[in-house]
């Protein structure tokens, strides 16, 4: 029942998020025919008879994944409920329901979570998603928010991260860096209230990225404009951890290599403005920053003028083979392995 206190202790921080998650389901065994994908993916894969289901789930902590400092409760809603559409996305599936269970403290009213609901409500709208159930409990340390989305999709149309092909090229939707600059801003006025909290933020002009920070949006445009255009990704994945993290998921996953084109990545220009004013070169921003929820994918060389039709999707590098590993081509010309280095939940730094 409780800890031996003599057995070695292994810290959090020693493994990771990602290594947490390895270590705790390394002896899971899938018992039922109708799993086709378990662990591993943006969301799980089970046999419907006929189509495949997509399940999904995320939780959000308080001081862990958001700040109600700065954090209104509507768009809190907004982007938890997004963030898991975004990963029914990521598997090239339709969204379809949602499942909300929260843990709220009494210091919130039961106006407070009616706006927070608000927010998820005006997901399942734009996104045409409906919200089937949940759960509510106390808590005894702040705001905790659990979301399961459910989705489906045509047989043989599923997109994993384990299945990219050598000389795939590599696309990603959108632009990067945005949601990092948007929290490094709200971070800065948030030091300089509680140092006076008589002055008033200094925000004018930074909208796009406050946006992309507080209220992303799931790319299933660009999952219509794909199949329209006929193109079916060979691997994809959404980026919430960061452009180095998600592309290594891709080719760890696939036992290839890549490279990445440092002059290719798509960054604003006034998101390349931010980086600059905080001492942060853009590329690291796109790079690392995480939580833009854009869709990072391989396509089959052939399908490189239908994906060159669609507006807001950058070829940015190509798969490689596995023994070349993953690197980035500065703009220098220099080729840098491509490390690791968004968000760690359990770092010690993140406590």
């Amino acid at each position: 029942m409780f800890e031996d206190q003599n057995a070695k202790r292994t810290e959090l921080s020693e493994l990771g998020e990602f290594g947490l998650i390895n270590h705790i389901t390394k002896n899971v065994v899938i018992n039922h025919p109708g799993t086709i994908c378990g662990i591993g993916d943006d969301a799980a894969v089970f046999d419907a008879g006929g189509k495949q289901m997509l399940v999904t789930c995320d939780i959000l902590a308080e001081g862990v994944h958001f700040d109600l400092t700065y954090t209104p409760l509507k768009h809190l809603g907004y982007k938890a409920a997004v963030v898991n559409i975004s990963d029914i996305a990521a598997m090239n599936g339709t969204p379809k329901q949602i499942l909300v269970g929260i843990s709220v403290s009494n210091r919130f009213s039961v106006e407070a979570i009616d706006e927070l609901y608000a927010g998820i409500l005006l997901a399942c709208e734009r996104y045409k998603v409906d919200l089937a159930g949940g759960d509510t409990t106390s808590s005894r340390s702040g705001l905790f928010i659990s979301i399961t989305a459910i989705g489906e999709a045509e047989q043989g149309t599923v997109v994993y991260r384990n299945t990219a092909k050598e000389n795939n090229l590599i696309c990603v939707s959108g632009d990067l860096g945005g949601a990092y600059t948007g929290l490094l801003l709200l971070e800065r006025e948030k030091k300089t209230f509680e140092a006076n909290p008589d002055m008033q933020p200094e925000l004018d002009g930074y909208d796009y990225a406050l946006e992309r920070q507080l209220k992303p949006e799931a790319r299933m445009d660009i999952i219509r404009e794909l199949k329209a255009a006929g193109v079916l990704p060979t691997a994809m994945i959404d980026i919430s951890d960061g452009l180095a993290s998600e592309i290594l998921h891709i080719c760890n996953d696939s036992k290839k290599g890549a490279v990445i084109y440092e002059e290719k990545l798509p960054i604003d220009t006034i998101v390349a403005s931010i980086a600059n004013e905080f001492g942060i070169e853009p590329a690291i921003a796109a790079l690392n920053g995480g939580e833009d929820y854009e869709l990072l994918f391989s396509v089959d060389m052939k399908d490189y003028d239908k994906v060159m039709a669609i507006p807001g999707i950058t070829i940015i590098g190509h798969i490689t083979d596995e023994a070349s590993g993953v690197n980035l081509m500065s703009n220098s010309g220099s080729l840098i392995p491509i490390q690791a280095q968004g968000w760690n939940h359990y770092h010690d730094n993140n406590i």
